[in-house]
């Protein structure tokens, strides 16, 4: 009973707060979003990976590791995706990169919070900024086909990564003002961001929800696999092995629509938005069992 208390406890906040921004989205349809994008690109994620992993008690080693236990699942789910874009007959390039790029810093990261404390979201924002340095990267370069280093240059989340590295591998100690000013502003972003995606809920449309429905199964449901797979090969324990489970587990993330948008055509961004609704949907009823089954084997 305890157990479950404590993954009401998890989720509770995280679908409360989606659903505040749902709820303003259905209410107001023209609500602009524009300030949230801006402030959470700009100063909230950078000031949020810097406080999650110079704060939390994550080491450089720590940070290196579950750097590259990330980059080996969106690997391994490259091929998964492929297989499915191939098999679906659409795009295996400007479609791939929802089933690869999951949801771990709107949703994952607030949730490895309430499950684990601040140690999980220390190892959470280190998986996070993979995901956050691929959107800008390899998200880029799927969605247009072509890589741009202006982009990568221009993108605050990168300094608080590269901030963040220097911190740990100098053992500097944040100074109590910057500790502070960064604390406010990864919690002020982790609502705003929230409720951003659950207004997003209410304006992206599904083409084919048949297509949708396979493609939103085969990220939430496959990810996890592929996540508990690594655990078990590299024999992971503790709450660092369900945070990166749980990770693996999240939706797709809607900042793939923000990229594809700027840089796919229309019918392969149409495809993204139908990926995002099914899968985050999807999600609603997975994260629930994947966070159950980690709180209850990697606590």
């Amino acid at each position: 009973m305890e157990l479950y208390l404590k993954l009401i406890d998890v989720l509770f906040p995280v679908f409360f707060i989606i659903g505040i921004g749902y709820y303003i989205g259905k209410k107001d349809p023209n609500f602009n979003t524009q300030f949230i994008t801006n402030f959470a690109g700009t100063i909230g994620t950078p000031a949020m990976i810097f406080y999650t992993i110079t704060t939390t008690g994550v080491t450089l080693d720590i940070f290196i590791e579950y750097f590259i236990y990330a980059i080996f699942i969106i690997g391994a789910f490259s091929i998964v995706g492929v297989i499915f874009l191939l098999v679906l007959k659409k795009d295996p390039i400007t479609e791939l990169p929802p089933l690869i790029l999951p949801n771990t810093g709107n949703m994952g990261v607030p949730i490895c919070l309430f499950a684990y404390g601040t140690a999980g979201l220390g190892v959470a924002s280190a998986i996070a900024s993979v995901i956050i340095l691929f959107h800008f990267t390899i998200g880029v370069l799927l969605a247009s086909k072509k890589l741009s280093f202006a982009i990568l240059i221009k993108n605050g989340p990168i300094y608080g990564i590269i901030a963040s590295v220097l911190f740990l591998y100098f053992e500097w100690d944040v100074p109590g003002y910057l500790e502070n000013t960064t604390f406010l502003l990864t919690y002020t972003t982790i609502f705003l961001v929230l409720m951003a995606l659950g207004v997003a809920l209410t304006r992206l449309k599904v083409v084919s929800w048949t297509h949708a429905a396979i493609l939103g199964a085969a990220r939430v449901i496959l990810g996890p696999i592929i996540g508990f797979s690594l655990i078990s090969l590299l024999n992971l324990s503790g709450f660092m092995a369900g945070v990166l489970l749980i990770q693996s587990a999240m939706p797709s993330a809607v900042l793939t629509y923000l990229v594809g948008s700027m840089y796919s055509e229309k019918r392969a961004v149409d495809n993204i938005a139908s990926v995002i609704v099914s899968s985050t949907l999807m999600s609603f009823i997975t994260i629930p069992i994947v966070v159950y089954l980690s709180l209850r084997f990697f606590s």
